[in-house]
């Protein structure tokens, strides 16, 4: 027997038993590799995803609508930070991340590459976009990886509220004017299908489900979490008053489960692609605020080596 074959098992048994692969176990490097794009992709989207909301902070209709917008902001800011943490323990490098993030080596959610129009595109991300994204981290909690697992549960617990606070603004926005009424029917006919896209490619086109749901890191197919999402979504749609933009939308009783019309999957890639409305001016945004922050690196870096000087005596 190989050296590597009782660790390969004993990884094999651990992931079996539902328990957690820790930084310091042996891991496959498929793991490894699959983890750090995972994670990594993921504390991108979170970085990226500051910049539509972000766009409408100085431009909130109230001082109490502006301070709850930054706070969510900052929120994701803290995500993104988490989950970088997360990658640097399976041995991946913070700054290199980043490098593959402005170089377009690595990508991040599609949802981002969509231009916030309204001020009602606030709410409707608050509600779809931090939906969608409940749906698909909450089984993450669960993880294979215990450092991912254990950022998500924070992670998911702040999402929750961002989507209350979206809701919330939705619901006062439709109680207001016919004109605050159509803004929200229009954030929501534009962000319906590209928050369904979130989920991924259909399962027999997705490359990654099945060895991921094998090693524990994934819970459901891309299609169970698109399917769950609908489900969560029509209720409160109707609720809001809003219809969703799918006339084949309707309530299937032997499947127990809402049916819903074709995603248009070659959006979705011409996005990840690279051509959707506005990847070009999110990355560029990325790079720039990246580029203008070497400042602050180098002094933290600086400080730190003096600091470390200091202590040495």
């Amino acid at each position: 027997m190989t050296t590597i074959e009782p660790l390969q098992q004993h990884f094999e048994d651990t992931i079996a038993h539902e328990h957690r692969i820790e930084p310091r176990d042996w891991m496959p490097e498929g793991y490894r590799k699959t983890m750090i794009r995972q994670i990594g992709q993921h504390a991108h989207s979170e970085i990226i995803g500051m910049q539509p909301e972000g766009n409408w902070i100085t431009r909130a209709p109230s001082l109490r609508r502006k301070a709850i917008l930054l706070a969510k902001v900052q929120d994701e800011a803290g995500h993104g930070m988490y989950l970088y943490s997360a990658a640097e323990t399976l041995g991946a490098d913070r700054a290199d991340l980043t490098d593959k993030l402005v170089q377009g080596r690595q990508k991040y959610s599609s949802i981002f590459n969509y231009p916030t129009l309204s001020y009602a595109d606030v709410g409707v991300i608050g509600w779809l976009v931090d939906g969608a994204a409940i749906c698909n981290q909450v089984p993450l909690c669960r993880s294979s990886y215990g450092p991912y697992a254990r950022a998500m549960i924070r992670i998911c617990k702040e999402e929750s509220f961002h989507q209350r606070q979206g809701y919330e603004l939705l619901m006062t926005m439709m109680r207001g004017t016919d004109a605050q009424r159509q803004m929200v029917q229009s954030a929501v006919d534009r962000f319906w299908w590209p928050s369904l896209m979130m989920f991924g490619p259909p399962d027999e086109a997705s490359t990654n489900t099945e060895q991921s749901m094998a090693w524990g890191i994934k819970r459901h197919t891309n299609d169970e979490l698109r399917q769950r999402f609908v489900d969560m979504s029509v209720p409160q749609a109707d609720k809001l008053g809003v219809t969703l933009p799918d006339t084949a939308l309707k309530w299937n009783a032997e499947r127990g489960h809402y049916d819903f019309g074709a995603v248009d999957w070659d959006e979705l890639a011409a996005v990840i692609g690279g051509n959707g409305p506005c990847n070009i001016q999110r990355v560029a945004h990325r790079k720039a605020a990246h580029d203008d922050g070497a400042w602050v690196r180098e002094a933290a870096t600086a400080h730190a080596a003096k600091a470390a000087k200091a202590a040495q005596g």
